[in-house]
């Protein structure tokens, strides 16, 4: 340890009240036994009041050291969590963040939050892993990854560590010319009957979820893992599909969004290992996340 030279004499002094010798201390701090009963004197004439005296016992505080014993050990502990916190922000000069997201947080979430991160902390860098409720969890456990965004009710994220961020809709899509299309919603049961496209995001599935619930099974004829390529596949009237209302945001398809009539629900939640584990940069990253959640879309 580096000592400074003004708190250099406290260090001294609690080094000679934990090993009850000046000659040990010194030997243990790297200096000679003359310069530690040096700091203590200046100490002492600093503060005009004696702090140390020998007894056949050992050296003991005086009652005025005893006074002052709990400042000094503030001013210490108040030092070395300055020292702790210098180091995490050196660690923010070069940290990569690894993020497993799903297509709809990537596109619509974390754009603008990395952006923003990074005018705060220029030399981070961010590496996406896109994944789904299957995926992203195994990456995690792997060590691929720092943290991902999943659905907490998913089966893959248990024994892990999850933190809640929100809760979303989802929207039925439909051809303009789709006959469902003119109502000003949709039901689950009337989708049922339809030629479906589902969205394939691993071992979970909200919307069959949904349907399931109800006692139905949807006529799934395609299974996709992109959103982009099921609005396209509905824009050509192959089929009607249900879509987080996130991942709809920012699309200019030609086709018409309806809500669902129960509605689909899905939870996004944060998921670690161990949040106390972190790299810093993550930690820091979810951090300025947690307290955007209120304003994302």
């Amino acid at each position: 340890m580096k000592w400074g030279t003004g708190l250099e004499r406290y260090f001294a002094l609690l080094k000679i009240l934990e090993i009850g010798s000046f000659t040990k201390a010194a030997e243990a701090m790297g200096y000679s036994q003359s310069a530690v009963s040096q700091m203590v004197q200046s100490l002492e004439s600093e503060l005009s009041l004696k702090l140390l005296y020998r007894s056949r016992n050992g050296i003991k505080l005086t009652p005025e050291g005893e006074a002052l014993l709990p400042y000094i050990h503030r001013t210490v502990n108040h030092y070395n969590a300055m020292l702790e916190k210098t180091r995490e922000l050196k660690g923010l000069n070069g940290g990569l963040i690894r993020i497993g997201t799903l297509s709809s947080v990537s596109s619509q979430w974390l754009p603008g939050l990395i952006k923003d991160f990074q005018t705060l902390y220029p030399k981070v860098h961010f590496l996406l892993h896109q994944g789904d409720y299957t995926t992203i969890p195994a990456w995690v456990r792997a060590g691929e990854i720092d943290f991902g965004f999943v659905n907490p009710d998913a089966e893959s994220v248990r024994g892990l560590h999850t933190i809640f961020v929100t809760s979303g809709g989802h929207k039925a899509i439909l051809h303009p010319d789709h006959p469902l299309a003119a109502q000003p919603w949709v039901t689950l049961e009337q989708l049922a009957k339809e030629t479906f496209l589902l969205l394939e995001e691993g071992c979970l599935s909200e919307p069959l979820e949904a349907f399931r619930t109800l006692g139905l099974e949807p006529r799934v004829e395609l299974r996709m893992h992109d959103n982009f390529s099921i609005c396209s596949m509905v824009e050509a009237n192959v089929g009607v599909s249900i879509l987080p209302e996130l991942a709809l945001r920012k699309m200019n398809f030609r086709i018409v969004q309806l809500p669902t009539v129960p509605p689909v629900i899905r939870r996004v939640s944060l998921v670690m290992k161990d949040p106390d584990i972190l790299p810093i940069a993550s930690r820091y990253f979810i951090e300025f996340f947690l307290k955007r959640a209120d304003t994302l879309p």
